[in-house]
C-alpha cells in the first residue's frame, strides 16, 4: 500500500513556507491506518520491544495500537503538569525557545527494552528528549518507530546507535 496516497499536503500551515503533511486522511482510513500501525509491529517485535512510549500527543496515535497488538503496555511522554503523580521530566531547546517533558517515574522497569513511537520525525529534539527520559528511569530503548520523517531535516543524526524504522520518507 502507498501511504502517500493517504497523507494531505497543505501549504503554507501553520505558516506561510512550510509544507504541513496532514496525517488525517490516513487516520481516517481503517485500511492505511491498519497497514500503518502493521509495521510498526512488526518493527517491535523485530527489536524485541517489552512496553511502547509516545511522546504527546501523535505518538498516542500510534503507540497505542502497537501495544494493544503486542499485548504490552503503553507509557505516555507529556507536557508539564499533565501527568498526576511523581515525574521526570526533561528540558530541551527548540528552534525559538524551549520545551520540556515529563514520563511518571515508575512507568518502565530497569532494563525494559522501550519502542518509542511517533509520528513524524523532523529535527529529532522531541525523540531525543523522550529517550533521555527513557534513559533516566531505567529504561533501554531499542528503537525508534516513526510513520513521517522529513529527512532534510535530519533528525536521525541526533539519534545515533538506534534502530529507527519509517513508512514515509520525505
Amino acid at each position: 500500500m502507498n501511504l502517500k496516497n493517504y497523507i494531505a499536503e497543505i501549504q503554507d500551515f501553520p505558516l506561510e513556507g512550510i509544507l504541513f503533511r496532514d496525517i488525517t486522511p490516513l487516520m481516517g482510513d481503517g485500511e492505511a491506518f491498519k497497514y500503518a500501525t502493521d509495521e510498526m509491529i512488526a518493527f517491535a517485535k523485530e527489536v524485541d520491544a517489552e512496553i511502547i512510549v509516545g511522546p504527546e500527543s501523535r505518538g498516542f496515535i500510534f503507540g497505542c495500537p502497537v501495544a494493544v497488538a503486542l499485548r504490552t503496555g503503553f507509557v505516555p511522554v507529556r507536557k508539564p503538569g499533565k501527568l498526576p503523580r511523581e515525574t521526570v521530566s526533561f528540558k530541551y531547546d527548540l528552534e525559538y525557545g524551549s520545551n520540556e517533558l515529563h514520563i511518571h517515574a515508575d512507568a518502565i522497569k530497569p532494563g525494559q527494552r522501550v519502542l518509542i513511537v511517533d509520528d513524524l520525525l523532523a529535527t529529532g529534539g522531541t525523540v531525543e528528549a523522550t529517550i533521555k527520559l527513557v534513559e533516566q528511569i531505567g529504561g533501554v530503548v531499542v528503537g525508534c518507530a516513526f510513520l513521517i520523517e522529513l529527512a532534510d531535516l535530519h533528525g536521525r543524526d541526533r539519534l545515533s546507535g538506534v534502530p529507527i524504522f519509517t513508512s514515509l520518507t520525505y
